[in-house]
């Protein structure tokens, strides 16, 4: 397969250590296990379902998807060229 249909998204999936508590994991997306080796002790860790991370989108980028999102319902309608921009 061409290196541009190739899948490349990758996940991040959180597991729980009974002894050491959380981390994380990135993995290709659907390809993580109920449970895997903790990297500090390697006592069993199940996986942890929660709410996918996308309080982490930097503002600047969350109010562009915002906006990007609004615009193909409602468009804003250009009536002339606003000042000081002319060619």
């Amino acid at each position: 397969m061409p290196s541009s249909f190739r899948d490349d998204r990758v996940a991040t999936y959180e597991y729980r250590c009974p002894d050491c508590g959380t981390f994380e994991r990135s993995m290709p997306m659907g390809t993580a296990m109920t449970s895997m080796a903790c990297p500090a002790c390697g006592r069993d860790a199940r996986r942890v379902f929660s709410v996918p991370m996308t309080y982490r989108t930097p503002g600047p980028l969350a109010t562009m998807l915002a906006r990007e999102e609004a615009s193909r319902d409602y468009p804003e309608v250009v009536e002339r060229v606003p000042p000081g921009q002319r060619p």
